[in-house]
């Protein structure tokens, strides 16, 4: 069946290239052996929308014309599906290579993948493999979220969605009526920047905290998409990336490993503790939150009063 398939796209893309002028369906058909084999209009109809569209998949530029009494007709001009010589030095293949090799989700790592045979198609080096020179990297990009892959066709669609989300703070997940931007990865988490059409203002939100499936809606955007979608920066603050003071914490021994990173001070307690000075700016709070009966506040006071109130919060559901 997969032979049958590469003959019949050959074929088809053969008719396509080689015709001076649009072929209708019906002409087509009358030249290819598998389409006239077709069983019925419909199902040689959808046999060829499936072949066009693999074609243009591959990269094929296929123009659609329709003549003066209206019938459509196909063909694949030689000026257009002819690709300038690629040249790549053995540095710029690797790079390539390693970028093929970072995604490891299904979806796109498929595309990567062939992204790659077509350059290879297109005039890079045979000769020069592209993983030789690195060949002890091997970047990863995990994608463990379920909603990753919806919500990455939605951004890319401009498609509104639909989600579940459980804030932090929170015991049990609300819906969620968002306008998609982008997608970016922060420290081994993916997060979601967008329009929250219910709160009506900008927000990003964790992949890990959304429940049940990401739902897709019709309709346009209504607000504007910034030139710039600051994912990371808005991430960071939450995180206390951009403190200008400290906080004073109790940390339990082989806990909080996060938190030991940003540490600028430790110091062992004994009985299972150790005490941490650790950068202190907006959002920390919250991310203290996470760590439950790991972590106390020890000061400033105001950082303790704010976990406090998050920690019932939660305890109330």
């Amino acid at each position: 069946m997969a032979i049958a398939k590469a003959e019949r796209l050959m074929n088809l893309a053969l008719c396509l290239l080689g015709t001076r002028r649009p072929l209708s369906k019906r002409e087509l058909r009358e030249s290819i052996e598998a389409y006239l084999e077709a069983g019925s209009d419909d199902s040689f109809s959808r046999m060829f929308e499936r072949d066009k569209d693999d074609l243009r998949e591959l990269g094929l530029v296929i123009e659609t014309v329709e003549n003066l009494d209206g019938e459509v007709g196909y063909l694949a001009r030689r000026d257009s599906n002819r690709l300038p010589p690629i040249t790549l030095d053995a540095e710029e293949a690797a790079a390539l290579g390693l970028a093929a090799k970072v995604w490891q989700q299904a979806r796109l790592a498929g595309a990567a993948s062939g992204a790659l045979q077509k350059l290879r198609a297109a005039g890079m080096p045979e000769d020069v493999d592209p993983y030789e020179a690195h060949g002890a990297l091997e970047p990863r990009i995990p994608v463990h979220e379920v909603a990753f892959e919806p919500l990455m066709l939605a951004c890319r669609d401009r498609r509104p969605v639909v989600f579940d989300y459980r804030k932090a703070t929170a015991a049990h997940p609300e819906p969620r009526h968002v306008e998609p931007w982008a997608l970016e990865c922060w420290r081994g988490h993916w997060y979601l920047a967008g329009w929250d059409r219910d709160r009506g203002a900008e927000r990003v939100f964790r992949l890990s905290r959304i429940t049940g499936k990401v739902r897709s809606r019709s309709g346009r955007f209504t607000a504007e998409i910034p030139d710039v979608v600051t994912v990371r920066e808005t991430v960071a603050s939450w995180a206390g990336e951009t403190a200008d003071r400290s906080a004073l914490i109790r940390l339990r021994s082989g806990a909080g490993y996060p938190l030991r990173a940003k540490a600028t001070a430790v110091r062992e307690l004994g009985d299972g503790w150790d005490e941490l000075e650790i950068p202190y700016g907006h959002g920390l709070d919250a991310w203290l939150v996470e760590f439950g009966p790991d972590v106390v506040v020890l000061e400033p006071a105001e950082l303790r009063a704010d976990v406090v109130d998050r920690l019932r919060a939660v305890a109330k559901g």
